[in-house]
């Protein structure tokens, strides 16, 4: 990787770590019913496959800081898990964005929902709902899925806008 690339990744990733802690937004980041913005960057590797390595750092670093500040309840245990949701979901984004639907990459951009409903909804039945894993399940992966959802809807506008200004291209 040249350094123009490790410093892009870089970015994406303080970029989201940052947008998690925005007054306000910091309020719907984490929790049972949440709306990270900044998942809306996990839309980025449709178009910079690096981008991969940044919104995985910058989701670490938001679960780290949140762990360390007592904004995220679920603590050491989503600093692994949701990571590697995002992590997951990024990957997939990029092996799927060639795929499209009426010319929308629509299986790449329910990546990070489907990941994070999965991911994050059995990290927080655990927690939320011990007695009973498979309803806590569903419901917190419905409510994360929402937010998600609502995420990746902000982030394909924004992902359009970034590839027509050509920002992540040589």
């Amino acid at each position: 990787m040249d350094n123009k690339t490790i410093t892009r990744i870089g970015m994406i990733a303080a970029i989201y770590a940052g947008l998690c802690f925005i007054p306000g937004l910091s309020n719907i980041a984490y929790g049972q019913i949440q709306v990270r913005i900044a998942e809306a960057l996990t839309l980025l590797p449709l178009i910079f496959q690096p981008a991969i390595w940044g919104v995985t750092l910058g989701c670490f670093l938001a679960n780290l800081i949140g762990l360390m500040t007592g904004m995220n309840p679920t603590g050491l245990i989503d600093l692994i898990i949701g990571t590697l949701a995002t992590f997951l979901a990024a990957n997939c984004t990029y092996l799927l964005r060639n795929k499209k639907v009426k010319g929308i990459p629509l299986l790449a951009i329910l990546m990070p929902v489907i990941f994070n409903a999965i991911f994050v909804g059995i990290e927080l039945a655990f927690i939320f709902m011990p007695d009973n894993i498979l309803l806590g399940t569903i419901i917190n992966g419905t409510y994360v899925a929402i937010g998600e959802l609502i995420a990746v809807i902000i982030g394909y506008f924004l992902i359009k806008e970034l590839d027509k200004r050509k920002i992540f291209e040589e």
